[in-house]
């Protein structure tokens, strides 16, 4: 009992620290961690509370690692860290809550090669994807995505009259739809998004505290900034299972009539597939723009690709127009201009929705000469 209340105050001294609470120098805290993790593995078997503690410190040092550089070294101490949560995590809400976001954390930390400077998906995503991530990525992203749907399960498990329960089950799904979405499932990537959109909804309207509503509005920003660029990457198909399975919320429906029209969907066939009046497909396409850009590129002697300039590497603001349509009156205005290579030059034209991509991203593509 002696040794377990000395551990325990060990414990809350490095919680100290590590708030910011208490000062000490960057070896004192390594120092001090080391000792901590020491003392709490010795306990780990017999005590479920030093158990959980010790794997939310292997979680610190883990992220002192990370933070550092040193990946393998922080996903290796995380798994140790796991195992003894897992442990710990059937004797108390509070430890299998630690587990659960032990859980997340490694599943961010597995998928972080997925993913860009931005934490966005890194490759590109839906069937025009030619080129995804490696054999050892996909396969780190796939045990982040199981791992993430384990942490939804052990929220989903506890209590959810409990309002930690259900923002902690509500910031889970957003880590899973996260998780879905490197690993090219927009789909559903999608429908986790909507989920959790709708949780966090049901949060605010029970009347959280300041805080706990500032963090839910602030989770709202991100879903909602995802949910529009993960639409962008969605077939029509995928927009009318969405829509059958209410998980297309009404405030999107412009943007994926925008998304299935881009697509050469015809007007008549998106009102009859998503339950929509024809006016009212007329009317969003009329005011709902969506930005096309382009780029021209001629093929060299040296055998390298050369982007033209203005007017062939622009964008403009279109409504109620096809990629093909669009794509089509570049193509035509090209090979009517003094700019267009003679007889036998290899060049070609992309031309994306609202950003310059991936070129498997493109929405139209022509590639004349040689390369065709």
């Amino acid at each position: 009992m002696v040794q377990r209340e000395a551990v325990l105050r060990l414990d809350e001294q490095w919680a100290r620290v590590r708030a910011g609470a208490a000062h000490a120098e960057p070896a004192e805290r390594e120092r001090l961690l080391d000792e901590l993790i020491g003392a709490l593995r010795a306990l780990d078997d017999d005590d479920p509370r030093c158990g959980a503690l010790l794997g939310l410190r292997l979680a610190d040092r883990a992220a002192v690692r990370f933070a550092a550089g040193d990946r393998a070294g922080a996903l290796a101490t995380i798994e140790e860290g796991l195992r003894s949560s897992e442990r710990a995590s059937r004797h108390s809400p509070e430890f299998a809550r630690w587990y659960a976001r032990g859980l997340i954390n490694h599943g961010v930390w597995l998928a972080w090669p997925l993913s860009d400077a931005a934490r966005l998906p890194k490759h590109p995503l839906g069937p025009a994807a030619t080129e995804g991530p490696g054999v050892m990525e996909r396969a780190a992203g796939e045990r982040a995505r199981d791992l993430t749907r384990t942490a939804v399960e052990v929220w989903a498990g506890l209590d959810q009259r409990d309002p930690v329960n259900r923002r902690g089950l509500a910031q889970a799904k957003v880590f899973l739809g996260d998780r879905l979405a490197e690993l090219g499932s927009a789909e559903e990537a999608v429908a986790w998004a909507v989920d959790a959109e709708s949780d966090f909804r049901d949060l605010l309207l029970a009347g959280p505290a300041a805080e706990e509503s500032q963090e839910a509005e602030e989770a709202l920003d991100h879903i909602g900034r995802q949910l529009e660029l993960r639409l962008r990457y969605l077939a029509f198909d995928s927009l009318v299972s969405l829509r059958a399975r209410g998980l297309l919320p009404e405030r999107l429906l412009p943007r994926a009539v925008v998304a299935a029209r881009i697509q050469g969907v015809a007007e008549a066939e998106i009102a009859a597939r998503l339950h929509l009046g024809a006016e009212q497909v007329r009317t969003m396409l009329e005011v709902t723009p969506w930005r096309a850009v382009w780029r021209v590129e001629v093929r060299g002697p040296d055998g390298l690709w050369n982007v033209l300039g203005h007017p062939w590497h622009s964008g403009t603001e279109v409504r109620n127009r096809t990629a093909a349509e669009v794509g089509g009156e570049v193509l035509r205005a090209f090979t009517a201009s003094a700019d267009c290579p003679g007889a036998g030059a290899a060049w070609r034209i992309r031309l994306w929705w609202h950003e310059e991509g991936d070129p498997a991203g493109a929405r139209f593509r022509y590639v004349s000469g040689a390369e065709a």
